[in-house]
């Protein structure tokens, strides 16, 4: 029997990030926008299959293992990982100062 995919839920702060990443991605190359846009998005989705593929997220300050993080390309990929769901929280360049949440 398959497992049933959990659906993923994006905070409008990831949402925002994203198309941020893709606009400067633009003013770069139009190939990095397919490649590194792509890569996140097949990353995310991949989430839904196997949500705890990734370590916990070593910037949450309660490491209940709900939480967990990836990195694509260099962007920093922080979802919550609930009963029912996948909430993408924040997408931010490695070279960033992480956030603590």
């Amino acid at each position: 029997m398959a497992k049933k995919k959990i659906e993923i839920v994006w905070s409008s702060e990831a949402s925002y990030s994203f198309v941020e990443i893709l606009e400067y991605l633009s003013s770069k190359s139009m190939s990095a926008v397919d490649i590194v846009g792509n890569s996140i998005l097949d990353e995310i989705e991949n989430l839904s299959k196997n949500p705890f593929v990734h370590p916990a997220d070593r910037f949450k300050n309660n490491r209940s293992g709900n939480f967990r993080a990836c990195v694509v390309y260099s962007y920093r990929i922080s979802y919550q990982v609930t009963d029912s769901e996948i909430h993408v929280l924040r997408i931010r360049h490695t070279s960033r100062e992480p956030l603590e949440f």
